[in-house]
């Protein structure tokens, strides 16, 4: 919760980074009838900003670290799933719902979106535009280099396409091997420099620090590379070993090869974040940077925010009339039930009483700091103590106005938001605990869990 105090927080003020999110816990599923879930796309939204997520689960080979491959890129497979994506695209645009307020953002994941055909895509570009949009809407496309060819590119920015976002995870040809990933590194700097050439749309690359055999020689040529490449934004993000991946499965085999641990993997984000910065890019989160202002990464801060976000596509996630919502990953359940013209199997979450808040807390820590009067003030004071305590622990910066996070209270980000959430819960605002007895004095009820 507070981080271990440590003359070097970068390293060792937790163990380790165990998830890619944080939220607060204890909202349950909801029960939702197939008569109420049409009653929901009669009803407007009431909500200032929205985004769309579109998912697309499919990928032509499964990288070494992911373990969320859902199905293989086969053609014909991905283009019956494309009619039927857009199909329910066609049918919630027209609902009073979906044109009820305009969307800002459009992502479209998986998966690899860039596997589908030029054609899917063209069809998918068409759906998107059935939905009022603002004139200035950032529409992003995920994927990969590997297959992307021109008729796809072209296909992309007629259909309305503005941003780019591709998975590079390393240069370096004999990482990117043992990971599985395709090409190498001089015919990825050579694609990126002609998709760039021109300025006319947003290129995002993804870089990992930690993947087997990325040692800091590897790490420092690869953010080199990133920079020369012509993109204008990049994140990066560190390897979390998660269970059911074929690193897992090499790493029981005594087959994974050396690999960065938790502290080289601290210090590989810190030379990575201090030199881009050094370069001039602005950093927008402390996983994202851009090289100028026409990259946003709208959509990843408003979801950081708890946007509405209405999702689409089997393995979707997002929120509806302010709802939790998840769709199932069975692709043949998916299909049954938008052929029955009822709601897709998956999990509707009841209501977050705490959602502005929620989503207040983790859009700041996210961006790295957190204006402080834009607290309510009984909230402020209440968490002040685990605010001084993360300055304690040299996680963050604390003045009358601000809180911001330090170059390791960013690497540290999602473990402070899961922190700040446990808080919470474990010291609910006028809950009768002092916040003080969570922050390890004597008597507190929950001081075996703190630091």
């Amino acid at each position: 919760m507070t981080g271990l105090a440590t003359p070097d927080p970068l390293k060792f003020a937790f163990a380790a980074k165990t998830s890619a999110h944080a939220s607060r816990g204890g909202i349950r599923p909801l029960t939702l009838d197939d008569a109420g879930w049409q009653a929901w796309w009669q009803q407007e939204s009431q909500v200032e900003e929205r985004a769309l997520y579109i998912h697309i689960p499919f990928c032509r080979k499964r990288c070494s670290f992911c373990n969320f491959f859902e199905n293989g890129a086969n053609p014909a497979r991905m283009s019956r799933y494309m009619a039927a994506l857009c199909a329910s695209l066609h049918q919630a645009a027209d609902a009073p719902f979906g044109q009820s307020r305009p969307f800002s953002a459009v992502y479209v994941g998986g998966g690899t979106p860039t596997d589908m055909a030029a054609d899917d895509l063209a069809r998918l570009a068409e759906a998107i535009r059935r939905f009022p949009l603002t004139a200035d809407a950032e529409v992003t496309l995920e994927g990969r280099l590997n297959g992307f060819d021109d008729e796809k590119w072209q296909t992309a920015l007629a259909g309305g396409f503005n941003r780019f976002s591709f998975g590079v995870q390393s240069f370096d040809t004999e990482v990117r091997q043992q990971a599985a990933r395709f090409d190498d590194r001089e015919t990825l700097l050579a694609r990126l420099a002609e998709l760039t050439r021109d300025d006319a749309v947003v290129i995002v690359a993804d870089l990992i620090f930690g993947l087997p055999g990325q040692d800091d020689t590897v790490w420092r040529q690869d953010i080199a590379d990133v920079m020369a490449s012509g993109v204008h934004g990049v994140d990066l993000y560190q390897l979390i070993a998660m269970a059911g991946t074929n690193l897992e499965r090499a790493e029981a085999k005594g087959k994974l090869g050396w690999s960065a641990d938790g502290q080289q993997r601290a210090s590989m984000y810190a030379y990575g974040a201090q030199t881009l910065e050094q370069g001039g890019w602005q950093r927008l989160s402390g996983s994202h940077w851009r090289r100028g202002d026409a990259e946003q990464s709208r959509y990843n801060q408003m979801a950081k925010r708890g946007a509405e976000i209405l999702p689409f596509g089997a393995g979707a996630g997002g929120s509806v009339h302010g709802h939790g919502l998840m769709y199932g990953r069975d692709l043949a359940l998916w299909h049954e039930a938008l052929a029955a013209g009822v709601r897709a199997p998956g999990m509707v979450m009841g209501r977050n009483p705490n959602a502005r808040i929620d989503g207040l807390l983790r859009g700041a820590l996210d961006t790295g700091w957190l204006a402080l009067n834009r607290l309510p003030s009984p909230l402020q004071t209440h968490l002040m103590p685990l605010f001084m305590a993360w300055q304690r622990h040299g996680l963050a910066e604390l003045t009358d106005q601000r809180l911001e996070l330090t170059l390791a209270g960013r690497f540290w980000n999602v473990n402070l938001q899961a922190g700040l959430f446990e808080f919470l819960q474990l010291n609910p605002l006028g809950g009768g605990s002092a916040p003080s007895a969570s922050l390890g004095h004597p008597g507190g009820a929950v001081r075996h869990s703190l630091v």
